[in-house]
């Protein structure tokens, strides 16, 4: 027995959730609704008005009636004793020598009745026609029907005017917000009605000033943080260029070769930042020149000092910048050697450059928020590596125009894969 497929939950198209068919169809729902209120209520009150002036009128006929007949006097034309087509109520309220009134069809045509009792409870009749007064009720209902209608399309039109303003100036902010968060704080929105204070905004505005005031703190922060850093590490050149002589002059040993380390790894650490702070500020340009991406990739692999095979599937040559492409690749390769295991494949297919391992992975903050310095691991409780190293890769590959992607192999090890731009196939091969 199989189990029951659970049913497919109904999508609406996208554009049902702007806010501009929203606002559409609540103006539409609203008016409407007031629309057929409106009409039934004004329906009801005319059509028992037209009524009771109809049951009057066949009353004061009926009383004329009534004296014609006591007086023996002819009948009129719309007036008869015991009629065959009278309602059976009236007839009843007549046998009961009751008078009544009652709004029916005779041949095909509204008519308002009226009924009193003679001669032992027969019942003397006169009809009055209602045609006129229900083709008038008929009429005003398509009247009412008419100018809801025309309501409705011209409250929907103004209605969906005013509120496209607002909409157009909130996909303005929403474009603004995107480029902010692609790293250009220089973007603004400057809604006109947010730069005046002593006028009343509304909350599109209001929005729009939150925003361009997050954006200039956020920017000003990220100007100060980045003149520091390029303060510090400029600072700390000079300092480590003289220990780095010192330590040189020190007798061989053990303890000289620590020092010696220490300083070089303070001095690549100050280079990485330097680094760092102009990619953060964007004054990086690529000097771009035709390249085969095998050989550069073999010459990338080389200057790390590390074991790692090279597979180039498919060449290509492309249009970039040797010495930043060389760093991203060096620093992919690094980072695979310090943080994962062996054996580190470099493959090369066309524009397409993968730098994998065969260790544990890269870390869920790193795949969820990309690469971040001086990042503490959260289930090792320090600081970890792949922060300087990535970044300055994700920013070099920024500058380059390539897209750089971090993943986890489903049989484990972390893949790091560069994507260039403007390749041009140049044969396929293998190499190490």
């Amino acid at each position: 027995m199989s189990a029951a497929r659970p049913r497919a939950a109904l999508r609406l198209p996208a554009w049902t959730a702007t806010l501009y068919w929203k606002f559409a169809v609540f103006i539409t729902v609203m008016c409407c609704t007031l629309a057929a209120l409106l009409g039934v209520l004004v329906h009801v009150l005319v059509g028992r008005q037209t009524e009771s002036q109809a049951r009057g009128a066949v009353l004061d006929h009926l009383d004329n009636a009534v004296a014609t007949y006591v007086a023996g006097e002819p009948l009129g034309r719309d007036t008869a004793v015991d009629p065959p087509d009278l309602p059976r109520a009236l007839r009843e309220m007549a046998r009961h020598k009751e008078r009544g009134t009652q709004l029916a069809d005779h041949h095909g045509r509204p008519t308002m009745w009226a009924v009193a009792p003679v001669d032992g409870g027969r019942a003397l009749a006169v009809r009055l026609d209602y045609s006129d007064r229900a083709a008038a009720t008929r009429g005003l209902d398509r009247a009412i029907i008419g100018s809801s209608a025309a309501a409705i399309g011209v409250t929907l039109l103004v209605g969906l005017v005013g509120v496209s303003r607002i909409t157009r100036r909130l996909h303005h902010t929403a474009r603004v917000a995107r480029r902010i968060s692609t790293g250009d704080l220089d973007a603004r929105v400057s809604d006109p009605r947010a730069r005046q204070p002593g006028h009343a905004q509304d909350e599109a505005a209001a929005v729009a000033a939150a925003l361009d005031a997050m954006a200039a703190t956020l920017q000003a922060k990220l100007h100060s943080e980045q003149r520091f850093t390029a303060d510090v590490s400029h600072e700390l050149r000079t300092p480590l260029t003289g220990l780095h002589a010192a330590a040189e002059l020190l007798p061989p040993g053990r303890p000289t070769e620590m020092v010696q380390e220490r300083v070089a790894t303070m001095r690549r650490l100050t280079e990485d930042l330097l680094e760092i702070s102009r990619l953060d500020a964007q004054v990086e340009r690529a000097e771009l020149d035709l390249h085969p991406l095998g050989p550069l990739a073999e010459r990338a692999v080389r200057a790390t000092g590390t074991v790692t095979e090279v597979r180039i599937v498919r060449d290509a040559r492309v249009e970039t910048d040797q010495r930043r492409l060389e760093r991203v690749l060096g620093n992919l390769v690094a980072n695979a050697h310090k943080h994962g295991r062996a054996p580190v494949v470099l493959t090369v297919d066309g524009p397409l450059i993968t730098v994998r391992d065969h260790g544990d992975g890269f870390p869920g903050y790193l795949l969820d928020q990309g690469p971040q310095r001086f990042k503490t691991d959260p289930g090792k409780g320090r600081k970890t590596g792949h922060g300087l190293g990535l970044t300055i890769a994700m920013g070099q590959a920024r500058v380059l125009g390539a897209a750089l992607r971090f993943s986890n192999a489903p049989e484990g090890g972390a893949v790091a894969a560069l994507r260039l731009t403007g390749a041009d196939d140049a044969g396929s091969g293998t190499g190490e």
